[in-house]
């Protein structure tokens, strides 16, 4: 029995992936549960595994007394000495028991509660596993698509949730296919861990530049600020440390193949990289790019608000489908930004009557 028990406590830790050490551990709680409710409520319950020399022990410990009042907890001195010859009173002794001795129920109790032990062990190496890539871009198989349009990808050999609502608007999945996502969060605990992604983040984007031009791994560019309406438009503010290196053609690159190679992987997202400055009225005017302005005036910096003129021919680019870029450039600054043409005339809907 112990010989097939050690080899299945080999394949576990082959096929789970788990350290033979946090088995056992899980292991020996679980049948001393067992046992203390097969044998009537032995308090104390010893269960030693000890893999190296393959021995199994089981033993209830039990104080020795004269006179026997609780038979789960205690033995009287003549019984303790068939166990220790230099048992005394007030003494505790370890009766070891057969594994036979187990009874069919306590084996079934410590069947299912090894099982659990085992998925509570793997949930906690999930969790370590899953802690290292806090904050990080991971690439995941599509396994499945869900009713509800959630998909169920495979990260690590682990089954991982991309809910529909962490999905660009543009996505499309195929089983078999390569996904890249980026971890959010890390939920729970040794009993529960939950791995959420998404690739909704704005974080999204700055992990991919991040991964895609070289000059910002090595610290010469700066992400200073992002802003993001995913699947629709994304604003980066970039700075250079290196007078030599111009942060946004770096982030472009030969002919745009860096930003496009972003792009691409955002499912065509349109992308505009700044130039970040510490003086708040160029970073703005640089912020509404493609538009341009004719002039930034902030008027109140306590609360951050600024009004900006843009030619006449530019005000809808400025304000951006919807309102898109202005609001993506507002986020990005950290100010409320009011958009007026050159001109001065500025036609507004009449209120309803």
């Amino acid at each position: 029995m112990n010989n097939e028990f050690f080899e299945a406590l080999e394949i576990l830790e082959k096929e789970k992936g788990l350290t033979a050490g946090t088995l056992i551990e899980k292991i020996e709680t679980a049948i001393a549960l067992a046992v203390k409710k097969d044998s009537g409520g032995c308090e104390n319950v010893n269960v030693t595994i000890d893999p190296e020399k393959q021995k199994f022990n089981v033993s209830l410990v039990k104080t020795v007394v004269d006179e026997v009042e609780d038979t789960a907890n205690q033995i009287h001195i003549d019984d303790a000495k068939k166990h220790s010859k230099k048992a005394l009173v007030g003494d505790t002794v370890e009766i070891s028991l057969n594994t036979k001795q187990f009874g069919r129920i306590a084996a079934q109790a410590a069947k299912h509660v090894i099982k659990q032990g085992i998925r509570e062990a793997e949930r906690g190496q999930m969790y370590e596993q899953f802690k290292s890539k806090m904050y990080d871009i991971v690439t995941g198989t599509v396994m499945r698509e869900e009713l509800d349009g959630s998909v169920v990808l495979d990260i690590d050999g682990k089954e991982v949730d991309l809910f529909k609502n962490e999905q660009m608007p543009g996505d499309r999945f195929r089983p078999g296919g390569l996904v890249k996502v980026y971890v959010s969060d890390i939920s729970g605990d040794d009993r529960r861990s939950v791995m959420k992604i998404t690739r909704m983040h704005k974080n999204f984007v700055k992990r991919l530049f991040e991964l895609e031009i070289p000059e910002i791994i090595e610290g010469i560019i700066e992400i200073r600020a992002i802003s993001r309406e995913s699947g629709i438009r994304s604003k980066i503010a970039v700075f250079s440390s290196d007078e030599d290196v111009d942060p946004v053609g770096a982030c472009i690159g030969s002919k745009g193949s860096r930003l496009q190679n972003i792009i691409d992987e955002l499912g065509g997202e349109k992308i505009d990289v700044v130039e970040y400055s510490d003086d708040d009225s160029l970073f703005i005017e640089r912020a509404l790019a493609p538009a341009k302005v004719v002039e930034v005036n902030i008027h109140d910096m306590e609360n951050r608000v600024t009004s900006v003129r843009v030619p006449d021919h530019q005000l809808s680019l400025a304000i951006g489908n919807k309102g898109i870029n202005v609001k993506l450039a507002a986020k990005l600054t950290r100010f409320k930004i009011d958009i007026h043409p050159e001109s001065g005339y500025f036609s507004q809907p009449e209120e309803p009557s």
